[in-house]
C-alpha cells in the first residue's frame, strides 16, 4: 500500500492518522507548547459559548411556551363558550315550567282544598303527565309552611315528595316571598342532585303555595367525560357539583369557612354527600390578563409527608361565570403539549447556535487547512487512484457476493412453492384417504336410495297400467325426495374433496360442525357411537370453513378409531365449541385409551401414527396442525375428563357481521 509522507498525509482530515500527523506537524514547527494563559482563555471561551447556548434555550423556551399558552386559552375559550351555552340552554328548557303548574286548575282546586283525597289524586296525575311531557326528575307543589301536597312520583314508594315538608329549602322561602326560585342541592329524598326551579301560586293577592321543578343535570357530565379537558362547575361557594372527573363531584375548591358550612347545614344542600373534602389544588404560576392560571393537581389525594411533592402536570386554567347564577364554569387544559412545544423551541435554539458555532469553527478550520492541502493535492491523487483500484475489486467481489446471494433466493423461493405445492397436495391427500374410510358408509348411503327408487319405479308402472294414478303420484314424489337425499349427499362429498385456498372468513362453528358429523352419520350410526355435542349459539371463527370441516372429520375419525380400540362401551365421543378469552375453542372428546406420555412430544411429526399398519399413514394430525396454524391458530392434545384424549383447536374469533361485508 503507497506510504505518504507526514506533510502529505496531514491532508486527510479527521481521521486517526490525519490528527496525529498534525501533531507531528505542529511538533515539527515548535508549537506544541501552550501557555497557561492560553489554555485559561481557552476555557473561558467555552464557559462562555456554554452559557450562551443556555441563556438562548431558555429564552426560546419562555417565547414558546407563551405562544403555545396563547393558542391554547383561544381553544379554551371557545369551549367554555360552547360548555356554558349548552348549560343555559339545559336550564332554559325548564323556567318556564313552575309559572305553567302553577296555572293550572286542578293544582289551583288542591291548593283551596286541600284535605280533599280526590282532588289530590287528580292533582298527582297531572303533575305526572306534565312530568312525562317535560322529561324532568319530578314536578310538585307545596302549601305555604312548606308541606308537599302533590307531587309526579306520588306513586313512587319510598322517593314519593308527597306529605314532604322543604320549608327549609331557599327556593321554597323565595318563591313564598314572591320571586323565582333557583337552587341547586341534594335531594333529602331521593338522594339524586338536580337543579329546582320554584314560582309562587297566588289567587288574587293570596299567596297559596308554591310549585317546584327538579331537573337532573348529570347528562352534561356524560358529556364533558368525553372531552380531553377537565371541565367542571361550581357555585357560589366554591362547590363543586358537575365535574367531567366522577371523583371530584361534591368537592370544594378551597376550605370552606365555618360560616359556610352553617349555611350549607341549614339548607340540606350538599348533606347527602357527606364531607365537602377540598381538591388539592395549587396555584402554579399566574399569567397576565383574564381569569387564566397555571395550576397543579394532586390526583394522589393529600401528602403523606412534609416533603413529599404530589402535585402532577401542569393544568391552564381558565374560567367563565353562568348568566343568570352565581355559578362558574372552569376548564382545565392540560398544559403538556404547551411544554412540548417550548421543549421543541429550547432545543431547536440550542441546536441552531452549536450549529452556527460549529460553523464558524469549521470555516476557521478550513481556511487553517487549506494550505496544506495544496501541498498534500498530488499525494492524494495517487492515494485516490490506489483507492479507486481497491474499491473495484471489492466492487467486484461484492457483485458476485450479490449474484449468489440472489441465486440462492430463487432456489428458497422455488423449494418454499414446492413445499407449499406439496403441502396443499398432503391436504387434499388427506381428505381423499378421508373419503377412502368413509366409503363403505357413503355407498350404505346411495345404496339404499338407489334400490327404493327401483322399486318405487317398478311399482309406479303396474300402478300405471292398473290406473291407479293416486300411488303412481305417490311413488313419484317419494322419488324426488329420495334424489334429493341422494344429492345432498354428493354435493356434501363434492364440498369436502374440493381443493381450497385459505381466504379467511367469518365462518360458524356450529354449521362446519353438522357438515362434518353429516359427512359420518353412517358410520356413527353403524358403530353405535354416543356423540354429544354442547355448542355455543352464534359462535364465529375466522377461518376457511372447508378445511375446518376437515380438520374436525380427521379429528372426528381419530376419537371413533380411539374408543374402536379401547374396546370401551358405551363408546362416547363429545363435541364442545365454545368462546375463550383468546378466541374460539372446538374440542373433540373421547373415553378411549388416551394419548401415551412418550407419544404427546411426537404427535404432530409427519409419518407418525400409533395405529396399526395399512390403518394409517401418520398424516392426519400433522395436516390438521398446519391447516390450523394457516388460519392463526393452534392444536393442542391433553387428556378429557371423559377418561381418553381432547384435541382443541383455537381460532381467532369473527363478528357475525363479518358474513354480510
Amino acid at each position: 500500500m503507497l506510504k505518504l509522507s507526514a506533510p502529505y498525509r496531514h491532508g486527510f482530515a479527521g481521521s486517526p492518522d490525519d490528527l496525529r500527523d498534525q501533531a507531528v506537524l505542529a511538533r515539527f514547527k515548535g508549537t506544541t507548547t501552550t501557555s497557561t494563559t492560553t489554555r485559561w482563555r481557552r476555557w473561558t471561551a467555552v464557559g462562555a459559548w456554554l452559557c450562551l447556548i443556555a441563556a438562548g434555550g431558555a429564552l426560546a423556551y419562555l417565547i414558546g411556551e407563551r405562544t403555545g399558552i396563547r393558542a391554547l386559552q383561544q381553544g379554551t375559550l371557545h369551549r367554555l363558550d360552547i360548555y356554558s351555552t349548552s348549560l343555559r340552554s339545559e336550564l332554559s328548557r325548564y323556567e318556564y315550567l313552575p309559572q305553567v303548574v302553577a296555572l293550572s286548575p286542578d293544582v289551583l282546586d288542591l291548593l283551596r282544598a286541600p284535605t280533599d283525597r280526590t282532588l289530590q289524586l287528580e292533582a298527582n296525575v297531572y303533575l305526572e303527565t306534565v312530568n312525562a311531557h317535560a322529561q324532568a326528575s319530578a314536578v310538585y307543589v307545596m302549601d305555604t309552611t312548606g308541606l308537599t301536597l302533590a307531587a309526579s312520583n306520588w306513586n313512587q314508594p319510598g322517593s314519593s315528595f308527597v306529605d314532604m315538608n322543604f320549608s327549609y329549602r331557599p327556593y321554597f322561602k323565595d318563591a313564598v316571598r314572591g320571586m323565582p326560585g333557583r337552587f341547586y342541592g341534594i335531594g333529602t329524598v331521593s338522594r339524586e342532585p338536580g337543579y329546582y326551579f320554584s314560582h309562587g301560586i297566588v289567587d288574587g293577592n293570596r299567596q297559596l303555595g308554591v310549585a317546584t321543578v327538579k331537573v337532573n343535570l348529570d347528562k352534561l357530565d356524560a358529556a364533558w367525560s368525553r372531552s380531553t379537558d377537565k371541565v367542571l362547575a361550581i357555585d357560589g361557594n366554591g362547590v363543586v357539583f358537575l365535574a367531567s372527573e366522577a371523583a371530584w363531584k361534591f368537592r370544594a375548591l378551597r376550605p370552606l369557612s365555618s360560616e359556610t358550612l352553617q349555611q350549607l347545614a341549614q339548607t340540606r344542600q350538599y348533606t347527602e354527600a357527606g364531607a365537602l373534602r377540598p381538591i388539592d389544588m395549587r396555584e402554579h404560576r399566574p399569567l397576565s390578563g383574564g381569569n387564566a392560571m397555571v395550576v397543579q393537581l394532586n390526583a394522589d389525594g393529600p401528602r403523606r409527608s412534609a416533603t413529599q411533592e404530589p402535585f402532577g402536570p401542569d393544568y391552564l386554567l381558565d374560567s367563565r361565570p353562568v348568566e343568570g347564577t352565581d355559578w362558574k364554569l372552569i376548564i382545565l387544559s392540560d398544559m403538556k403539549p404547551v411544554h412540548a412545544i417550548a421543549r421543541t423551541s429550547a432545543v431547536g435554539t440550542a441546536f441552531a447556535l452549536v450549529f452556527l458555532t460549529l460553523l464558524v469553527l469549521y470555516i476557521q478550520q478550513r481556511r487553517r487547512i487549506v494550505h496544506q492541502r495544496l501541498a498534500a493535492r498530488e499525494a492524494l491523487q495517487g492515494a485516490y487512484d490506489e483507492l479507486e483500484q481497491m474499491v473495484q475489486v471489492r466492487t467486484e467481489a461484492l457483485s458476485h457476493a450479490n449474484e449468489h446471494l440472489q441465486t440462492e433466493i430463487t432456489e428458497r423461493q422455488r423449494a418454499e412453492d414446492i413445499l407449499k405445492s406439496t403441502l396443499d397436495d398432503l391436504v387434499q391427500t388427506g381428505k381423499m384417504a378421508v373419503l377412502g374410510q368413509m366409503s363403505a358408509g357413503i355407498t350404505h348411503e346411495l345404496n339404499q336410495p338407489l334400490a327404493a327408487l327401483r322399486t318405487l319405479s317398478a311399482n309406479a308402472v303396474v300402478f300405471l297400467e292398473r290406473g291407479h294414478t293416486d300411488q303412481v303420484d305417490l311413488n313419484l314424489r317419494t322419488i324426488c325426495d329420495l334424489t334429493d337425499r341422494m344429492g345432498q349427499i354428493t354435493s356434501q362429498l363434492k364440498k369436502f374433496a374440493r381443493r381450497s385456498t385459505v381466504q379467511l372468513q367469518s365462518v360458524a362453528l356450529a354449521d362446519t360442525v353438522a357438515d362434518a358429523l353429516f359427512l359420518l352419520s353412517q358410520r356413527i350410526r353403524q358403530e353405535r357411537v354416543a356423540l354429544s355435542q354442547e355448542i355455543e349459539p352464534g359462535l364465529h371463527a375466522l377461518c376457511e370453513g372447508n378445511r375446518l370441516e376437515q380438520v374436525l372429520v380427521n379429528l372426528l375419525v381419530n376419537a371413533f378409531d380411539a374408543t374402536a380400540s379401547a374396546g370401551v362401551d358405551p363408546r362416547c365421543v363429545r363435541v364442545v365449541a365454545r368462546s375463550a378469552p383468546d378466541g374460539v375453542v372446538l374440542e373433540v372428546h373421547d373415553n378411549g385409551t388416551g394419548i401415551a406420555p412418550d407419544v404427546m412430544p411426537r404427535l404432530f411429526e409427519p409419518f407418525f401414527t400409533t395405529k396399526e399398519q395399512g390403518l394409517g399413514l401418520g398424516l392426519g394430525l400433522a395436516i390438521s396442525a398446519g391447516i390450523v396454524r394457516d388460519f392463526g391458530g393452534l392444536l393442542r392434545a391433553a387428556r378429557s375428563d371423559l377418561g381418553g384424549a381432547v384435541f382443541s383447536v383455537t381460532l381467532r374469533k369473527a363478528e357475525e357481521r363479518t358474513l354480510h361485508d
